[in-house]
């Protein structure tokens, strides 16, 4: 709660909260500290991990959560994700967790077959409206995003883009624009202070 409450205080125009418990059980292991984060928070608010099911779903919306967001489940269940997208819309948004360009399911744990641009276009069928693309190896590294896969990306899908991974500096989140994502989230870059937060707005304002 204290944590979140200091990005809105320093700008921040949406939290991103990933419940990584429910990513590794299967369903939500932290919605009452998400329900007191949106409830104190007068920021969007999105959130992911262990969502896998339409009750789920309906649950974590109803806690004050304005964006679900998909991963395991649009994998492994596509009528789920299309019904998904049928009943809440712009509610839902995909994370497409690749590992050397292959989907990742199950808290990163379960590789697929899946290749990251194949399944993004799948997707973007099913209804969708906008995708986050997040790069496994990279993410938590402070190294670079990867820029490659990330313009292949937004070239091959009509939808808006949030990227993550790996991102560390101000001029990644420029060149990250300059690419065309529409957003990116920053997670230890802020923790470790590689990137102050009202300067990141800044540059991409």
């Amino acid at each position: 709660m204290e944590v979140a409450l200091r990005w809105q205080s320093l700008g921040a125009p949406r939290l991103h909260i990933v419940d990584l418990d429910g990513a590794a059980a299967g369903e939500p292991q932290n919605l009452e500290v998400v329900r007191q984060i949106a409830d104190a928070s007068l920021l969007p608010t999105q959130l992911g991990g262990g969502i896998r099911t339409l009750e789920t779903i309906k649950e974590v919306l109803q806690a004050g959560i304005d964006r679900v967001i998909l991963s395991t489940a649009a994998v492994e269940d596509p009528d789920l994700l299309r019904e998904a997208c049928r009943k809440f819309g712009d509610y839902i948004i995909v994370s497409i967790d690749a590992r050397d360009g292959r989907i990742a399911t199950r808290g990163w744990q379960q590789d697929t077959e899946w290749g990251t641009v194949e399944f993004a276009r799948l997707v973007a069928r099913s209804g969708v409206k906008r995708l986050i693309y997040t790069d496994i190896v990279r993410d938590g590294t402070l190294t670079e995003p990867n820029f490659t896969a990330i313009s292949e990306l937004v070239d091959s899908v009509k939808l808006p883009v949030i990227a993550a991974g790996g991102i560390s500096s101000l001029l990644h989140l420029k060149m990250l624009k300059r690419l065309g994502i529409k957003g990116a989230i920053i997670g230890k870059a802020l923790y470790t202070k590689d990137i102050d937060l009202q300067k990141a707005l800044d540059a991409v304002n």
